[in-house]
């Protein structure tokens, strides 16, 4: 069932990623916060499922953790940065 929709799981997340980041920023940060919240739990369904399924999604699943050591590298940045 999930496979059918994992597409749009994912961008769903994703979006949600943003306008939380977004609204976090300009509008208020508890709210956005729960935004982001539900986006990365979208977004790691997906990945859970992608990983489980490791030859069929192998492209996708090398990208995701690109995009993960990116995140976290960006994040960690961010965090020395605002001492």
């Amino acid at each position: 069932m999930i496979k059918k929709y994992l597409k749009e799981i994912e961008l769903a997340g994703i979006i949600l990623l943003f306008l939380g980041f977004v609204i976090g920023h300009l509008v208020n940060m508890p709210f956005g916060a729960m935004v982001v919240v539900v986006g990365l739990f979208l977004w790691f369904l997906t990945i859970v499922y992608k990983a489980l399924h490791w030859k069929q999604y192998q492209r996708e699943n090398m990208v995701n953790i690109y995009i993960m050591l990116g995140a976290i590298i960006i994040f960690l940045i961010t965090l020395f940065l605002r001492k």
